[in-house]
């Protein structure tokens, strides 16, 4: 047995300690959706059974709304209204505080019934997480960015969360069980952290800490000066295990998935066995297909990992949680110069949402037989 296949073995036992019908569910499924299929009507190559459509366009507004959709749509996720509804959050990458999220409301059958803005004024908001309790964080990727707390309802405003460190922010995943909150950071020399609040619930106050690494051993070191000034909170910790280039960051059943574009590697880091696994690395996969590793999602029917491509072939890609598998679910034609950002399933499982950011920004959902 080679490293790679212990690593992954390793992985899949981790898995099954934190929940058996993932990795039974996970071994089960070894086939794809088949070929896409040419490119519909909205430019998008698609399995069959599977359409799309576009719900929103740059500088365009919503259909049925007044609200005019932003520029470089980024991050989103999805929330569950009352009556069998949705709201799909989308992060806005401006810069020069021109960011901010937008969000579009749908109700049961699928129909938008409202767009609006829950908050603005920020800078470059790239991805972020959704929080137990219904709330959308979203990530400032700037050297003193912040991470912003967000109602999706648009009721309440939005609250900065200075706790949660001032850095090149990234994404951010919730482990439900303990309320600790995992964060990723967008530097070639970036760490990968975990904020670990005072009251499980309220993100106002608590410890950050960064992974360490130590003889092969990965620890937790706390960061003393959360607000990276004078000193940036990845240089404060001499045994930091660095990462190269923190993307997207999703939780399920007892492991933080997360990825790193520098290497276009997708890891895992089982919480409760404290080993992280390298799930897929483009130089050792093989079916190497997946470049520019960015956003990522799990969808909510199967274990899959569903990664969005920063380039590419403007691809979101599908990868098993064992990393011996990788396919392509849907890629984006006609855009070039642009970058596949924000997936997010509907709570069923049966629609998919996600962006091309640039040339305009366009954001999309799929429907079909999501298995």
């Amino acid at each position: 047995m080679n490293r790679r296949n212990f690593l992954q073995t390793t992985f899949g036992i981790g898995v099954a300690t934190a929940s058996g019908t993932i990795l039974t569910a996970c071994q089960a499924i070894t086939a794809d959706y088949g070929p896409l299929l040419a490119a519909d009507a909205n430019g998008l190559m698609l399995p069959t059974g599977f359409t799309s459509r576009i719900v929103a366009t740059t500088g365009v507004a919503v259909a049925g709304t007044s609200h005019v959709w932003h520029g470089a749509p980024d991050g989103g996720a999805v929330f569950p209204t009352g009556g069998g509804g949705w709201i799909y959050t989308s992060n806005s990458e401006l810069s020069s505080s021109a960011g901010g999220v937008g969000a579009i409301e749908f109700n049961s059958a699928g129909t938008i019934i409202a767009a609006r803005t829950i908050l603005s004024g920020t800078t470059r908001n790239c991805a972020g997480g959704t929080t137990s309790w219904g709330t959308w964080l979203s990530c400032e990727e700037t050297s003193t960015g912040q991470v912003w707390e967000c109602d999706p309802t648009g009721a309440t405003s939005a609250v900065a969360r200075p706790a949660m460190g001032r850095f090149n922010h990234e994404a951010a995943a919730e482990d439900p069980a303990t309320g600790i909150f995992y964060l990723t950071e967008d530097s070639s020399t970036g760490g990968f952290y975990r904020f670990v609040p005072t009251t499980p619930g309220d993100l106002s106050a608590g410890t950050l800490q960064v992974m360490t690494e130590v003889s092969l051993t990965l620890g937790w070191a706390t960061i003393a000066d959360p607000d990276g000034s004078p000193t940036a909170t990845r240089s404060q910790v001499a045994t930091m295990k660095q990462f190269n280039g923190g993307e997207g960051c999703w939780y399920r059943a007892g492991v933080v998935v997360f990825t790193t574009k520098g290497d276009n590697r997708v890891w895992g880091y089982n919480i409760a066995a404290n080993t992280l696994t390298i799930m897929y690395d483009d130089n050792t996969s093989p079916t190497p297909i997946l470049t520019g590793v960015d956003n990522v999602t799990i969808s909510p029917k199967t274990p899959h990992v569903f990664v969005a491509e920063d380039g590419g072939n403007m691809e979101v890609v599908a990868v098993d949680l064992t990393g011996q598998t990788a396919y392509p679910f849907v890629r984006i034609t006609g855009r070039s110069g642009s970058e596949v950002t924000g997936p997010a399933f509907t709570p069923d499982g049966s629609r998919m949402y996600f962006s091309s950011q640039r040339t305009p920004g366009e954001t999309f959902e799929v429907t079909g037989p999501f298995k």
